[in-house]
């Protein structure tokens, strides 16, 4: 279900979750009206929680660790690489490069 932003009296943004098309014009909160901020829900923010992720999916044998962090800093997607052989990423984007570069898809991303 999606995510619906209501702001208060004092600006506060309140994050309710509401099913598609029913979520009402103005909620009440702590006995105050709150409306909803159509601007607020369309704010682009980063990922809060999940990086960087340690990938063990894209990860190598722990011998190939600096053959994978050599390769992917060469083809300009410099990443670290745990002593296990797991890249660590910073953040989507990145994520997203270095896969590219090791020519891996993966369609569960939906990029």
């Amino acid at each position: 279900m999606p995510v619906y932003c209501y702001r208060d009296p004092a600006g506060r943004i309140h994050e309710e979750v509401f099913p598609m098309g029913q979520a009402p014009g103005r909620i009440a909160v702590n006995g105050q009206s709150a409306v909803r901020d159509f601007a607020a829900e369309q704010k682009q923010m980063p990922a809060r929680k999940g990086w960087p992720m340690e990938c063990f999916a894209s990860g190598v044998h722990p011998s190939q660790a600096g053959e994978l962090r050599d390769f992917l800093r060469k083809k300009g997607v410099p990443t670290t690489v745990t002593p296990d052989g797991n890249p660590v990423y910073r953040d989507a984007g990145h994520r997203k490069k270095a896969l590219k570069a090791r020519n891996i898809v993966d369609k569960a991303a939906y990029c």
